[in-house]
């Protein structure tokens, strides 16, 4: 295991208690192979998913008042899922820090996304432990801050459909077709699944309480697959 204090150098965060810097790396697996009394960090990350959220939803919130409510629950999902969060971890190299299992080490552990997203967010609530409020803020605001660049370039959220075939037809001339594949349920709770088809070829799926939210989730699902193949 690296030393912490090149990991605090590289969190820009100097522990008070360094135990508690200790407790965010280790591994659930450290319990499994030593025995349920050994600590480990999915309480810190329980935590840290909650305090993460905060900042970034009221940072959301400050700097894009233009966005409303779905805009900015699509911009902070895409900034907190886990491969989103286990990029954070590779940025600051945070698998070499890690304290494994032996299996889970010989497994790759280390480069692990799930491994590197919890223990981000477990780093996250040690320091708000540590330092308080304003120091867990200041560390992800700082973490994040290429992400908000980001944000300005999301999807029309409220019109899907409308993004997805301004998208297309920037490049073709055949706008998308949206095709009912299935509905059920009880008449008064149906839920309608819906493909979106471009050229004769599927772009995305998505189901709602209705043809029109089914569609419109088909349409968010496309966008956001056509835009991971751009990055």
């Amino acid at each position: 295991m690296a030393d912490l204090q090149t990991l605090q150098t590289r969190l820009g965060y100097k522990f008070h208690n360094i135990d508690l810097l200790r407790l965010a790396i280790t591994h659930p697996s450290v319990a499994h192979e030593q025995g349920p009394s050994i600590e480990h960090n999915q309480r810190l990350e329980f935590l840290g998913d909650s305090v993460l959220g905060l900042v970034l939803t009221r940072e959301l919130y400050l700097k894009f008042p233009d966005f409303n409510e779905g805009p900015l629950t699509k911009a902070r999902a895409q900034m907190v899922n886990g491969k989103a969060l286990a990029e954070q971890g590779r940025a600051i190299d945070l698998g070499e820090f890690l304290i494994l299992s032996r299996g889970e080490e010989s497994s790759g552990g280390r480069a692990r996304e799930s491994a590197l997203a919890d223990a981000f967010e477990a780093v996250i609530g040690a320091i708000f432990l540590d330092g308080g409020f304003d120091a867990a803020s200041e560390f992800i605001l700082r973490a994040f801050q290429g992400s908000f660049g980001e944000v300005s370039d999301i999807p029309n959220l409220d019109n899907p459909k409308g993004e997805l075939q301004e998208l297309l037809q920037s490049n073709s001339p055949e706008a998308p077709e949206y095709e009912m594949i299935s509905s059920s349920g009880p008449d008064h709770d149906r839920v309608f699944e819906c493909v979106v088809l471009h050229c004769g070829v599927e772009l995305g799926r998505g189901s709602g309480k209705s043809k029109k939210a089914a569609e419109s989730e088909a349409a968010l699902a496309a966008l956001n697959i056509l835009r991971e193949r751009t990055v």
